[in-house]
């Protein structure tokens, strides 16, 4: 019997693993951006001296 593959593995290439971990990770820099914003009152470019 062929044991399936845990979905938290990370394995590099176009894997559904790989894509849930990138997904998870857009996630929380996504949430980290808003959080910036919320609380300093300036966007991400302006936070980091771009803009």
């Amino acid at each position: 019997m062929i044991e399936p593959q845990p979905r938290n593995r990370w394995n590099w290439g176009f894997t559904p693993s790989a894509e849930n971990w990138n997904g998870r990770l857009a996630m929380i820099g996504f949430i980290s951006a808003v959080l910036l914003e919320l609380t300093t009152g300036q966007g991400v470019l302006h936070f980091l001296g771009i803009m």
